[in-house]
């Protein structure tokens, strides 16, 4: 761990182990530029020593960071962009939920990367990249029935498919199932071309690629044509017992509520169930209720089904997709502000 020379203000950092340096200051400083333009504060550095300069708070939340990025360092783990960005975005959650506590308070929380949520797959390990990802990692182990609330790259179905290979890998269940309603065919697949693969296969390859990330392709293939890796259109759930299997639905606004009450009535002994969806993205004919928006409506606060919630706030894509998705919620709220109000489709963009 670092040293913290007590010197008052600025916050006065120094390093024991100096080969790390390079790693965690970043080609160019750019890892230490990157901190002092999420914390708005200054930060020099001569040697294996960083000077952080600006308000108590921010100043304590940027060595915060530091320590929990050399920390990974020391444990001969990767600090990349995305890891730093991690740390920033975790960090500032963690100082917002401490309802104003001063920064000592936040500097003193826990590291951003919590060793309990790292998922261990055969190609990669993956960790939570924002405070709601830990909490859906931690629901994903702990409920039977997980609702994963929000916008597009939040980690959704991606974290999903990743504890249900970690599971699958463990032996703690038998078999992997990845489904998606087919909304775009409307569920009758019969007048594109090809045989049944070919004519679903483009609605599923999300799934498929999140698998690929996780484990050897001739690994996928051969679990494939096992069954005990299944991927399918949420048509062909009906009329099964899902037992002893991790179980996705992506996509699941895109569900009638008659398809979302056939689905989670799958749920067989020692299995667990996923339902992915971002209700801003219904693309159901228009006037058709969401299965998911039914459910939510239905089932909150039932013993054993947790609901977790993202924001745009927990976008782990390229930085401009949160702009993008605050952007278009600002248009969809002015919609909704009051009759006299455009609508966005009539307002030429």
């Amino acid at each position: 761990m670092p040293q913290r020379v007590q010197s008052g203000q600025p916050v006065h950092m120094r390093f024991d182990d100096t080969s790390l340096l390079p790693m965690l200051f970043g080609l160019h400083n750019r890892h230490i530029a990157r901190i002092e333009q999420g914390f708005a504060v200054l930060i020099n550095s001569r040697g294996n020593e960083l000077l952080i300069t600006g308000p108590p708070s921010a100043a304590a939340a940027a060595e915060a960071v530091f320590t929990a990025l050399y920390d990974r360092l020391k444990r001969g783990l990767a600090v990349e962009s995305a890891e730093v960005d991690a740390a920033i975005r975790m960090t500032t959650a963690r100082g917002e939920a401490s309802d104003g506590a001063a920064g000592e308070a936040v500097a003193a929380k826990a590291s951003p990367f919590d060793p309990v949520t790292v998922i261990q797959t055969r190609l990669r390990q993956i960790e939570p990249r924002s405070l709601r990802q830990t909490e859906y990692i931690r629901a994903l182990h702990d409920y039977e029935l997980v609702f994963s609330l929000g916008p597009a790259g939040t980690g959704k179905t991606y974290l999903a498919v990743a504890v249900a290979v970690s599971m699958f890998l463990s032996g703690k269940v038998e078999r992997i199932i990845l489904s998606r309603p087919a909304v775009e065919a409307g569920e009758r697949l019969g007048f594109l071309p090809g045989d049944l693969k070919e004519k679903v296969d483009p609605y599923l390859r999300p799934l498929y690629d999140a698998l690929y990330d996780m484990m050897p392709a001739d690994a996928v293939a051969k679990r494939l044509e096992s069954g005990e890796i299944e991927i399918a259109p949420l048509a062909f759930m009906r009329g099964r017992t899902l037992s002893k299997a991790f179980v996705i639905l992506d996509e699941g606004q895109n569900t009638t509520p008659v398809q979302m009450k056939m689905f989670l009535t799958r749920l067989g002994e020692r299995a667990r169930m996923v339902v992915t969806g971002d209700q801003s993205q219904v693309d159901l004919p228009p006037g058709t209720r969401s299965g998911l928006a039914e459910a939510i409506a239905t089932l909150k606060g039932m013993e054993g089904a947790a609901f977790v919630r993202f924001t745009d706030a927990d976008v782990v894509r390229n930085p401009l997709v949160a702009r993008i998705v605050r952007a278009y919620e600002g248009r969809e709220r002015q919609a909704r502000s009051g009759p006299g109000r455009k609508r966005p489709e009539d307002t030429e963009s």
